[in-house]
């Protein structure tokens, strides 16, 4: 059975990472491989090593605010490079309210502060299993 590959980033000029951090330690834990591109990241970065390490979700972490700009243009770069069986989470300080245009935009799953890593560890196994057509087990 093939590992979930899941790219952690932090889009935008945002320099707070210790979310992220806690997250890809969990996945880790739950037996992902997680590839994590660090602060500042532009979405062309993102994409681009979402395409060179072959991952199957790409999880990005947002405080600043410009989650539905940043996140539009991190979708289109995807669209513009195939990237269709990539599953897309986003988590962080996100107004509720923005949750439905992050979905329309092709965003598959929203995490807001106070989501339990077993709740995000599920989700991402979701996501992936349903964008790749693969079954994947967490480890116990």
């Amino acid at each position: 059975m093939k590992r979930i590959k899941v790219l952690v980033a932090k889009l935008g000029l945002d320099g707070h990472d210790r979310g992220a951090k806690v997250v890809a330690r969990a996945l880790k834990d739950a037996g992902m491989e997680v590839v994590y591109t660090g602060l500042r990241q532009t979405p062309e970065q993102i994409v681009k090593a979402a395409i060179q390490e072959d991952v199957d979700v790409i999880g990005v972490s947002i405080l600043s605010g410009a989650h539905i700009e940043l996140i539009s243009m991190l979708v289109k770069e995807m669209k513009d490079k195939k990237l269709n069986d990539v599953g897309l989470v986003v988590g962080g300080v996100i107004p509720p309210q923005d949750i439905p245009a992050l979905k329309q935009l092709g965003v598959d799953e929203v995490f807001l502060p106070g989501s339990s890593l077993k709740e995000i560890t599920e989700k991402i196994i979701k996501v992936a299993s349903d964008k790749r057509g693969l079954s994947f087990e967490p480890v116990r």
